[in-house]
This record gives structure tokens, C-alpha cells and sequence, in this order.
């Protein structure tokens, strides 16, 4: 099941909530987690989950409640073997210069505290997970590992020819993730048929 809302909307997601929360007792909060890149549109959708999925995930201190968490997915893409022909001898590598990887340790660094600063600054229970290989297949084999009960990604926005050809984690995870899917869009975003439906 997928949902998309818009990031500054007030749409509750509730289909996506209700069957999500319909997995839990009523004494537990959900697990929810939110893949991040870079992309102001995945910043998007965690400042939306925080906003409004903080009391399904937050529990209060003085109730007997399971607290909820929020696991915020990172993936690198695999690092790409490059071959170069060296005397007659043709080499393959698949360790990550140490320039590269200090530019992804920096980067993922700075994306994380990011991350957590919004979703501390809202009191939610927050830990962090990175992950390496095909953002769209490692973010929904996290899903079915660590059993979380809803998945919010971004949606980049893309038109329908480049998804189709460059393919949308979005739309790879709406149909393999073993959860509900919430896709956030970008603020502001309408598409022409819910324009013409209004």
C-alpha cells in the first residue's frame, strides 16, 4: 500500500496509518522509517514524519507504552569496479580510493546530524542506519529486517519518461517493501490530473 501526501499539507496519511497501526497492539508505538539522501525532497519527508507521526512513534515517559523509533536508512551506492589496462595486464578494483571514501564519511556525517537535529529537535527516539549497494533493494531489505511498521521516502519528482527509464526508489519501494509506504512530495507539488480534478 502506498500513500502520497504533500510535505506542507495537512493530510494524516490515515489508510496508511490505519493499517499500519492495525499491526500493533494498543499498547506499542510504531517503528517508522525514513530513507535519506542528500535530496531536499528526502529532507522533505522526514521533517513530515516528525511533524506528524511524532505521537505514533514517541512515547510518553510516565504510560507503560513500547516506545516507538524512528530509523533514519542512509545507502551508499556500491562503489564501481574500474578496470585499467596496464602493460598487456588489464586490473580490476573494488576498493574505494581513500579520497572517495573520506568524501562519503564527510558527507554522511553532515546528512545524519542533519536528520537528527530535526528529529531530536521534535523529542522523537532516533538511531541511524547505513547501509552499501542498491539504494532501492538495501532500503527494502532494511524494512524487512528490523520489521518496521511504515516506510517514508520522498518522491523526487520526476516525470513519467525519466522514471521510467531511470527507474524511482519511491516507486521500487511501493511495490517490494514489505510495509505501508508513505511518499511525501515536494511542497507545492500538484500533478495535472488532481489540478483538473479541483
Amino acid at each position: 500500500m502506498e500513500t502520497y501526501v504533500d510535505a506542507i499539507g495537512e493530510d494524516t496519511a490515515a489508510t496508511t496509518m490505519e493499517t499500519a497501526a492495525k499491526k500493533k497492539n494498543d499498547n506499542k508505538k510504531l517503528k517508522v522509517m525514513v530513507a535519506l539522501d542528500e535530496s531536499k525532497n528526502s529532507f522533505d519527508a522526514l521533517e513530515w514524519a516528525v511533524q506528524h507521526l511524532r505521537d505514533v512513534i514517541s512515547a510518553e515517559p510516565e504510560t507503560d507504552q513500547e516506545g516507538g523509533l524512528l530509523t533514519l536508512v542512509h545507502v551508499h551506492p556500491t562503489y564501481l569496479q574500474y578496470i585499467y589496462p596496464s602493460g598487456g595486464t588489464v586490473y580490476a578494483t573494488d576498493i574505494v580510493p581513500e579520497p572517495v571514501r573520506k568524501a562519503r564519511e564527510e558527507s554522511t556525517t553532515k546528512l545524519f546530524t542533519r536528520a537528527l537535529e530535526i528529529s531530536r529537535g521534535r523529542m522523537v527516539k532516533t538511531e541511524t542506519m547505513l547501509l552499501e549497494g542498491d539504494p532501492k533493494e538495501m532500503i527494502c531489505q532494511a524494512v524487512e529486517q528490523t520489521h518496521v511498521d511504515l516506510l517514508v521516502v520522498g518522491n523526487r519528482g520526476l516525470g513519467m519518461i525519466k522514471r521510467a527509464f531511470l527507474g524511482s526508489v519511491s516507486d521500487y519501494c511501493a511495490q517490494h517493501a514489505k510495509c505501508p509506504v508513505l511518499i511525501v512530495r515536494p511542497p507545492g507539488e500538484i500533478s495535472t490530473k488532481e489540478h483538473k480534478n479541483k
